[in-house]
């Protein structure tokens, strides 16, 4: 995975949770990270990155480490 992805996927999750976020942060460790804040940080990193996650993607993405790996992985990174 790529550093910079990840940090500002990093960037992103904690601007949209309110909350200091590392690559293990998920539901289970933010408060704020309610159904609405997961689709709010997918919304932002779709906005970021300009494509869209699959539903699929959307439900597996767990941790802020997930997203950045599959930010990565459709963003060619």
């Amino acid at each position: 995975m790529n550093a910079e992805v990840l940090n500002r996927v990093r960037e992103i999750a904690s601007d949209v949770l309110q909350a200091d976020v590392t690559p293990e942060s998920s539901a289970e460790t933010i408060g704020s990270w309610d159904s609405v804040q997961h689709l709010n940080l997918v919304m932002a990193l779709e906005e970021e990155y300009g494509f869209q996650f699959s539903p699929e993607e959307m439900d597996q993405a767990r941790t802020v480490g997930d997203f950045a790996q599959l930010v990565s992985a459709r963003h060619g990174a």
